[in-house]
């Protein structure tokens, strides 16, 4: 089968990783043959030691999971492969079916897991073996389970030349259009998905356009009970209103956080959340006090009463209906709808997203002559259309980033200042993304700026000495022996720990945007252009006060002028 090679290369890395460990192990046993004193005979601090001995330990212990969860998922893969191979060639579509499902209950039985997990599990073991690399890297513990599975989901829909581009684009460090940055293996669970998301999203076979337009169809509400008398609520939106939603929530309970306010963030953040939709008066009737489903007869009384219940200082009045009418795309089934007491054209109309946004999109895309994905501050890739929709409806404190065209970098969004500006806080956004603390998450609207070297201690005021960090990583860097390294104006800093291990930056990964066909002049190559100069959200004059302008600046103002 090919694979007794895979498995005896497997099994000596499982072996040297066992080695090192021994080896660590012997060397804690010396230590503590040393005693309990501070410092041994020659000289090692017995403390500070045996703390970088578990660090050191933590690091084999990952690595010796990745390669025991390599090894497993290979056996999966191939105790399918050997039962399908078992069975015999005239064989029923159901006999072969229920082969297969019993093979995943003996997997899923030997594992003690469930049905639901098992055969999940045999589905990525199989994804995995299909891309070498991937293997490869987990197998020797350059992966690790984690990321390895989020190569398998960002694959699973993808044909096997774009599966395997996608996998060479980040794990295979000769490739010509290799990504840049921290490397994948480095990158935490979340930031891995969110890169390999936007790289898929921009070479999927499918274009954004239409899958967003059958993930719009599918929005929804869900509710799931949960144990202790609580429940989840959840929605399926639109990336721009979801993101502005949650902007606007954490804005909201930041500004309520205080000395005397005993709620943390995320209550503050449910808090508001609640009491925004049992109090919100903008529907098409007033907020009420019952309900009645007319589809099942008698009216309902509302379990919540009264909304002062969730804060509220207004009672609630007034009472909504359902009726319920077909679906129409699928007519067998009836949906409730809201009716009241008045009637209001546009409730029904989603609001452009008033929170703050930040989309950096390419020019051409703009202006509606490609398709490339946007980029939403805090998501990753949205359609072009949505980020068009932006701009037109106005979204309040909305900021467009514009693309080269010639190689994809941004272009100049505002002027240096020896204070911060506006504009430099909208440059930091852009060039950091998100917190540049190692793994963090935290998108930009809810960021600190912060200067890497302190003003006091001769820093300046620029977008090279100038990074976002979230509440929690800005007050552990003044407080512990995080330290950044020097960060440029393109690039965020990389970081170093107290016990000097390097964490590289995390930057973004752009690609030069697509020329629509038929647009750029056949002698001029993208690449022999100059940028024009943008500043906010115009193409600015020559600096020099000349007419003159490049190729590239006239094609824009001949296009923006239409």
């Amino acid at each position: 089968m090919g694979t007794s090679a895979g498995t005896g290369a497997g099994m000596e890395a499982i072996y040297a990783t066992v080695a090192a460990l021994a080896a660590l192990d012997a060397d804690d046993a010396a230590l503590a043959s040393a005693g309990a004193s501070a410092v041994a005979g020659d000289g090692v601090d017995v403390l500070a030691r045996a703390y970088e001995i578990r660090l050191e330990r933590m690091g084999l212990e990952k690595k010796l999971e990745a390669q025991a969860a390599a090894r497993k998922a290979r056996s999966v893969a191939e105790a399918m492969d050997l039962q399908h191979a078992m069975i015999p060639p005239d064989a029923t579509l159901h006999e072969r079916t229920y082969t297969e499902m019993s093979t995943v209950e003996e997997i899923g039985g030997i594992l003690t897991i469930g049905s639901g997990a098992a055969s999940s599990f045999v589905d990525q073991s199989r994804q995995l073996c299909a891309l070498p690399p991937v293997m490869d890297a987990l197998a020797t513990g350059g992966l690790s389970w984690q990321q390895a599975r989020i190569f398998a989901d960002e694959t699973e829909a993808l044909d096997h030349p774009a599966a395997a581009a996608l996998v060479e684009h980040f794990l295979d460090p000769d490739a010509p259009n290799q990504a840049r940055g921290c490397p994948a293996p480095e990158l935490v669970p979340a930031r891995l998905r969110a890169r390999l998301r936007g790289w898929r999203e921009r070479h999927h076979p499918e274009s954004i356009e239409k899958r967003h337009r059958k993930g719009v169809a599918d929005r929804r509400v869900e509710f799931t009970p949960d144990r202790d008398g609580m429940a989840w609520i959840a929605a399926y939106l639109p990336a721009d209103q979801a993101l502005a939603i949650l902007n606007d929530l954490t804005a909201t309970a930041r500004s309520l956080q205080g000395p005397n306010e005993p709620r943390t963030l995320t209550q503050l953040k449910s808090d508001d959340f609640a009491r925004r939709l049992l109090t919100n008066r903008t529907a098409a009737a007033t907020i009420p006090a019952t309900v009645s489903l007319q589809g099942d007869g008698d009216a309902q009384e509302n379990p919540l009463g009264l909304a002062t219940l969730v804060g509220s200082d207004e009672p609630m009045t007034g009472f909504y209906s359902f009726d319920t009418v077909a679906n129409s795309d699928r007519p067998d089934q009836a949906e409730p709808v809201l009716s009241g007491t008045t009637t209001d054209p546009d409730a029904g109309k989603v609001p452009t997203p008033r929170a703050e946004v930040l989309v950096t999109v390419p020019y051409f895309a703009l202006l509606g002559l490609t398709d490339e994905p946007a980029e939403l501050d805090g998501y990753g890739p949205i359609p072009a259309s949505m980020a068009r929709q932006l701009l037109a409806g106005g979204a309040e404190s909305f900021r467009r980033v514009l693309l080269d065209p010639s190689d994809g970098t941004p272009l100049e969004i505002g002027r240096t200042s020896y204070r911060l500006t506006k504009a430099m806080r909208k440059a930091l956004q852009l060039r950091d993304g998100k917190c540049v603390f190692p793994g963090c998450n935290n998108n930009s609207f809810d960021n600190d700026t912060d200067h890497l070297q302190a003003w006091q201690h001769g820093g300046t005021t620029g977008i090279s000495n100038l990074a976002q960090l979230c509440p929690k990583h800005h007050r552990l860097k003044h407080n512990s022996g995080w330290t950044p390294t020097a960060s440029t104006r393109d690039e965020p800093p990389g970081w170093t720990s107290p016990t000097g291990r390097h964490y590289q930056a995390e930057q973004p990964d752009r690609e030069p945007p697509q020329w629509p066909p038929g647009v750029l002049p056949p002698q001029i190559s993208p690449s022999e252009i100059d940028p024009p100069k943008f500043s906010g959200s115009e193409i600015s004059p020559p600096e020099n006060g000349s007419s003159q302008v490049s190729p590239l600046e006239g094609l824009l103002l001949q296009l923006l002028s239409g």
